[in-house]
């Protein structure tokens, strides 16, 4: 109940928490929107179911992503986004260094899902032992920019024309934040 209106309650706040198994086809649904409609993941290609079970259950085993869930709804529709991060490099070397995905349904943007959802992984990275993480980004997708600016991260370089998709070359950020 609010102070204002005692006869109303506020609709439930989306919730962070570590993504589950129920959580594949939500978490489904909103990466192939983004391969679909955006420039934020560089493939034409929509995964296998098979691969998408193996990526997310990859996710899971390691403890490496949270979704940001609607405590009114069921099903996909309650994931209204997800963060996740992986290793950089797949390689021994690398094992501090993590990139960092965020992703949401476009209906969920611009309520503060991301900010929450960044700043929860980076928590979790902290928690894992992440000494670095790196977001890769779009140049043009400038709110991306900015989310991950707010939280300290820094441009460490860029790549010009280094992706190809809906029939256009696009230069590439990268951002670090060292923890």
């Amino acid at each position: 109940m609010t102070s204002t209106d005692p006869g109303t309650t506020a609709a439930p706040r989306p919730l962070i928490r570590a993504a589950r198994t129920e959580d594949l086809a939500g978490v489904g649904g909103i990466r192939e929107h983004a391969i679909r409609t955006s420039t934020g993941l560089w493939t034409d290609e929509l995964p296998t179911p098979a691969q998408l079970e193996a990526w997310f259950r990859e996710h899971l085993e390691r403890g490496a992503m949270l979704v940001a869930v609607d405590p009114a709804l069921e099903g996909p529709e309650a994931v209204l986004g997800y963060a996740s991060y992986g290793p950089l490099v797949p390689k021994n070397g690398y094992r501090f260094t993590a990139e960092n995905s965020v992703y949401l349904r476009p209906e969920a943007q611009g309520r503060g899902l991301g900010t929450a959802l960044l700043g929860a992984l980076l928590d979790l990275c902290r928690e894992h032992g992440m000494h670095s993480v790196v977001a890769l980004v779009e140049a043009g997708n400038t709110a991306s920019i900015r989310l991950h600016e707010r939280f300290g991260f820094v441009e460490a370089g860029r790549l010009v024309e280094a992706g190809w998709k809906f029939d256009r070359w696009w230069d590439l950020v990268h951002l670090q934040l060292r923890l």
